[in-house]
């Protein structure tokens, strides 16, 4: 019996271990140059799903920050996301954002399009780009 309480406590544990938290800061960013100067996470939440094409999103490749900034600005995981996505495209309403691998990338891809909007650690942030929500 305590074995097995053991297998349990030991499985929890390296569960646990094998998906940490993201702990970074996380912000949405625009181009200098863009009017825009803050927003509610739900009206960033639609450029991420396809609801408005005001913005051009530039996304995360999969990841712990796109999965922390889905659930805490879409309120969606990356699997309901991508069907979104997925739906959009195929009946011809959308294009998919496009995917990059590191915060440094995004950065680069939003300070080069006025209309970009993209989410990267709040330490990653400099002057090539603004900072229009704080994800809390």
């Amino acid at each position: 019996m305590k074995t097995a309480i053991a297998k349990v406590l030991l499985a929890l544990g390296l569960g646990m271990a094998a998906a940490p938290l993201f702990a970074a800061e996380i912000v949405v960013i625009v181009n200098p140059k863009n009017p825009a100067t803050r927003m509610f996470s739900e009206q960033a939440g639609q450029f991420f799903l396809g609801k408005s094409t005001l913005f051009t999103p530039i996304e995360h490749t999969d990841g712990p920050l796109r999965n922390e900034f889905y659930k805490k600005v879409l309120d969606k995981d990356a699997t309901q996301v991508k069907a979104i996505w997925s739906k959009l495209v195929f009946t011809g309403k959308a294009t998919a954002p496009k995917e990059l691998g590191s915060s440094a990338e995004v950065k680069k891809a939003v300070a080069a399009d006025v209309s970009a909007i993209g989410y990267i650690e709040k330490s990653q942030v400099d002057d090539t780009v603004k900072v229009i929500l704080t994800v809390q």
